[in-house]
């Protein structure tokens, strides 16, 4: 590994552009600063090839001037983390939060060669969940799975020394996994329904928060929820939702234990699949609820059961992340550090 590596590091989503710098070694990064995104978010109106030009010219022109700033030696690479897939060619398959569900309709793009051509300096992009594994790949002993639970769901398999993802980029995208095919299922950003990401997202469970208040007057009536809101089911927040269910508010409590039900579902299977025995959990909502998120997802995962291991044993495979959102940015550096490091850091299958 080498001893001098200097890196800009930046990750990039739907809501807003984070830019960071690390050097070799470090565990934080350190002079971030934040920008909101010039995407979907700002411009829900454009159409996705000028989204796409829009961010381009963003980060290019966010990241050249962080660089330029810096004092002392010229970073050897800029980290980007992009909250979408890229495949193999450094290309993004798809960013819906950033440029829409429609972003097939715009250019193919190699975000990392782009950034490239335009700073003049070398630049690795790849899928944010790919990046924030490689930071907990330095502290974790055994193979691991690694899900964000906020917005929507997203989760990377880490796997002897790399990240496991097929040609084209598939893979690590259970939230996008149809567990409830009915007609009338929620709603997914992708346009789908029934998915994962639409049932264990902070986003859905607060719409199954809302409707379940409505459906069962009398129950939410009983929360904590309703005193806190005068009673209107509309104005329920994550935030209180999550400080309900640390309570063990029962209303908040069965509405988020019947959302994880899938959750644990996907969890046995990948055990079951391939053996993973470590399952992480990052997320503006996991952390929010904290310890009582692994305890009742723990609950649905041992009424299922995962083959030849003891309910101790299942509940011990679950944990929480650290509780920061520099996962991507602090993952970034960690790659940077091991590609310049490792000699065979040609072969893309390992980053």
């Amino acid at each position: 590994m080498s001893a001098s590596g200097i890196y800009v590091v930046a990750d990039v989503g739907g809501t807003s552009l984070r830019i960071g710098r690390m050097a070799s070694g470090d565990r934080h990064a350190s002079d971030v600063v934040r920008v909101a995104t010039e995407g979907l978010g700002r411009y829900p109106q454009q159409d996705a090839a000028d989204l796409q030009r829009r961010v381009m010219d963003q980060l290019a022109e966010r990241i050249g001037s962080y660089i330029a700033a810096l004092e002392g030696p010229v970073p050897n690479a800029v980290g980007l983390s992009f909250a979408g897939p890229i495949a193999g060619d450094g290309a993004a398959l798809a960013a819906p939060t950033i440029w829409g569900a429609a972003g097939g309709a715009a250019p193919r793009l190699r975000v990392g060669a782009e950034l490239e051509r335009r700073l003049g300096i070398e630049v690795v992009a790849v899928n944010d969940m790919t990046a924030a594994a490689w930071r907990y790949a330095e502290t974790e002993t055994e193979p691991f799975s690694l899900y964000t639970i906020s917005s929507g769901v997203g989760n990377k398999v880490f796997y002897d020394g790399k990240v496991l993802l097929g040609p084209g980029a598939h893979g690590g995208e259970l939230g996008h996994w149809m567990v409830d095919p009915s007609p009338d299922a929620p709603p997914c950003d992708c346009g789908g329904r029934g998915h994962l990401g639409g049932i264990a997202s902070g986003r859905g469970v607060l719409a199954a928060a809302r409707h379940a208040a409505v459906a069962d007057p009398a129950r939410f009536a009983a929360s904590s929820l309703a005193a806190t809101f005068d009673g209107r089911p509309e104005r329920i927040t994550n935030e209180e939702l999550a400080k309900a269910v640390r309570a063990n508010d029962a209303f908040a409590t069965d509405v988020v234990r019947r959302a994880l039900r899938p959750l644990a579902s996907a969890v046995s299977m990948l055990f079951t699949a391939i053996g993973v025995r470590r399952h992480l959990f990052i997320g503006g909502f996991a952390l929010a609820v904290g310890p009582r998120f692994t305890e009742l997802l723990g609950d649905e995962l041992t009424r299922l059961g995962c083959f030849g291991l003891s309910d101790r044993q299942v509940r011990a495979m679950l944990g929480l992340g650290f509780d920061d959102d520099d996962h991507s940015l602090i993952g970034m550096g960690r790659l940077l550090d091991c590609r310049h490091g490792e000699e065979d850091h040609a072969n893309p299958d390992r980053w």
